[in-house]
């Protein structure tokens, strides 16, 4: 009987460098916050990949990019690290962290990506009291400058001057409209066809209308025929009752698509994705209560029920 190839020893150091290099999407960043030498990060990266025999990053000139492996193994790293901070917390006594956690959140991540994160941490913590304030991206970043808000989750940003972005999950916009859609609704089959019909925008400082009208500059801007509406549930009302296509985040419209009220509009030419970050203060922390919940939104990220696709 053939004996099965033993399986590799991964090492917890090099795993937690791997993670930082995955967040700060650098080796440089990531040397940085571990306060080693490039050269010492990349010997790691490689020592792991080695192990694992498959690459885990793709280089390019910005920066590095995770591969599919490369994907899998952080969800495990992510995991691990939370489960050793955890540790740590029981075993000092502090896993019912003390103070107010006051976070910020963009309109979107406050529906649909954090309520279950509330669920699982409030299990073991007990801040008093939790505070989420809620508005477009651009608010949620001023509150954080201020320092009205310490911590806060926001989509469709690759750079923040002056703070500190931590990537947290993929997300893709995508086009919606009523299963029964009128005509010229109905007939959109490619993002060429968007020229002709009636959109349903996002408030101008909105996340979700930057990445929109980018995606979209070749094609059309906003028009004298669109609606311009403050908010997730608002545009999906507007859908429902013919008046456009939106583009929505795939969280913000599973139920609506298993009920079969909402569908994706298949456009194979058009592809939308963004990035949900974490954002603090450049240097500064987001506190006992902040920090706590941060480690565990890591480690405990939530998961699509199934991804609407198109």
């Amino acid at each position: 009987m053939t004996s099965l190839p033993p399986l590799p020893e991964l090492d917890p150091r090099r795993l937690e460098t791997f993670r930082v290099v995955a967040q700060a999407g650098q080796v440089s960043g990531a040397a940085r916050r571990l306060n080693l030498s490039q050269p010492a990060v990349t010997a790691q990266i490689r020592q792991l990949e080695a192990e694992v025999g498959r690459p885990l990053f793709t280089r390019h000139v910005t920066g590095v990019e995770l591969t599919e492996t490369g994907r899998l193994l952080l969800d495990y790293a992510r995991r691990i690290r939370g489960l050793l901070e955890e540790a740590g917390e029981r075993i000092l006594g502090e896993g019912r962290v003390g103070g107010e956690l006051r976070l910020g959140a963009s309109t979107t991540a406050a529906a649909y990506i954090l309520p279950p994160v509330f669920r699982t941490f409030l299990v073991d913590h007990r801040p008093a009291p939790l505070v989420l304030e809620v508005g477009n991206t651009e608010e949620v970043l001023l509150w954080v400058r201020a320092g009205r808000t310490p911590l806060a989750l926001v989509e469709g940003l690759t750079r923040a001057p002056g703070l500190s972005l931590e990537p947290y999950l993929k997300d893709e916009l995508v086009p919606v409209r009523a299963v029964r859609a009128p005509e010229p609704l109905a007939a959109v089959r490619t993002s060429a066809d968007l020229s002709g019909v009636p959109l349903i925008w996002r408030e101008p400082g909105s996340g979700t209308r930057a990445v929109v009208e980018r995606a979209l500059r070749r094609i059309r801007a906003p028009g004298d025929s669109d609606l311009v509406v403050g908010d997730t549930e608002s545009i999906k009302s507007c859908v429902l009752l013919g008046l456009g296509i939106g583009f929505l985040s795939q969280w913000s419209i599973q139920r609506e698509v298993a009920r079969g009220t909402l569908e994706v509009i298949p456009l194979p030419d058009l592809t939308i994705p963004r990035t949900f970050s974490w954002v603090q203060a450049g240097g500064g922390t987001p506190g006992q209560a902040g920090g706590a919940f941060l480690r565990h939104a890591l480690a405990h990220p939530p998961r699509l029920a199934s991804a609407p696709r198109h």
